[in-house]
């Protein structure tokens, strides 16, 4: 894996955590687990709200993926780690 090729990995893990984690357009479906499973009580729901916990998960369904479909990773890769920069350099902007 060329360096390039290793940010795009790890700006498209970073992007994909944070939707998952953070952003509003998953809180319905985040919500409903933490309903069955409070982050506080349980290792599911605590996942959900740990960036650090579920960069691994991501990455690692990543990195399977990519071996597997390596093309169809690199599309998905390349619209997250955009997404990615573009959100850094938004919170970067408002500063």
């Amino acid at each position: 894996m060329s360096p390039v090729e290793f940010l795009i990995f790890a700006l498209a893990t970073f992007r994909a955590t944070r939707l998952l984690t953070r952003d509003t357009i998953f809180d319905t479906p985040r919500n409903a687990i933490w309903e069955k499973h409070p982050p506080h009580a349980s290792p599911i729901g605590y996942v959900l709200t740990c960036e650090w916990c579920m960069s691994i998960w991501i990455g690692s369904l990543f990195a399977i993926w990519s071996i597997i479909s390596p093309r169809t990773f690199g599309v998905l890769g390349l619209v997250l780690a955009a997404s990615a920069v573009a959100g850094l350099l938004a919170a970067y902007e408002d500063r």
